[in-house]
């Protein structure tokens, strides 16, 4: 089985930087949070050198075009700027998402949108075939988002069907058995979300 998420050019490999640098760490609280620029945050985590730029050292460490995805990417998210994260004290992971809300919060009018495609190949009485799965889904607001539907909306429903004595299955379980997911689906497909499936053999 192989799975992928598409994402615009560049935001992997900018997040494997975070990544790599230790940005991402909740183990343990920095230290002088209370005085630290989004730039010190990054520059924190590169070694000091008195002659070269955040940007240099950080193109350097990583093999990066000074202009490229990744670099533009980060830029843009505002850690490098000399702008106080604005946090008494925080781990690494916290003080990046401090600092990456400002930019990546959606604004009152936006909307995201999910969509999700799944192709299963299997054969059966010698014959080869193939199901297409698509779901696409659009967000009511910025509080309101697909996202949140999705995830939240199948927990959501399994829960009240649980309630309703509806399931028999106890203990941490998966959604295999037709109890849960036949209800689940049913009730998604009432309020929009489902998906469309095509079949074909494959020849």
């Amino acid at each position: 089985m192989l799975r992928g998420t598409l994402r615009n050019e560049g935001f992997c490999s900018a997040w494997n930087i975070l990544v790599q640098l230790g940005c991402t760490d909740d183990s343990y609280l920095m230290e002088n949070v209370n005085q630290m620029t989004n730039r010190d945050f990054i520059n924190s985590f590169l070694p000091y050198d008195k002659e070269m730029m955040l940007e240099a050292k950080l193109a350097d460490r990583f093999n990066l075009s000074a202009d490229g995805p990744e670099m533009q990417k980060l830029k843009w998210s505002g850690l490098f700027e000399k702008q106080h994260i604005g946090l008494e004290k925080g781990t690494p992971a916290q003080l990046l998402e401090h600092i990456l809300n400002k930019k990546w919060n959606l604004q009152p009018n936006d909307k995201d949108m999910v969509v999700m495609w799944h192709r299963f190949v299997y054969e059966i009485e010698n014959e080869k075939r193939e199901i297409q799965s698509n779901i696409a889904a659009i967000g009511d607001d910025s509080i309101h988002t697909a996202m949140a539907k999705g995830v939240g909306l199948p927990i959501a429903i399994t829960a009240k069907i649980f309630l309703q004595g509806k399931i028999s299955q106890r203990g941490v379980c998966i959604p295999v058995e037709r109890e849960v997911y036949e209800p689940v689906l049913k009730e998604l497909m009432s309020l929009g979300i489902h998906a469309q499936e095509k079949e074909t053999v494959i020849k």
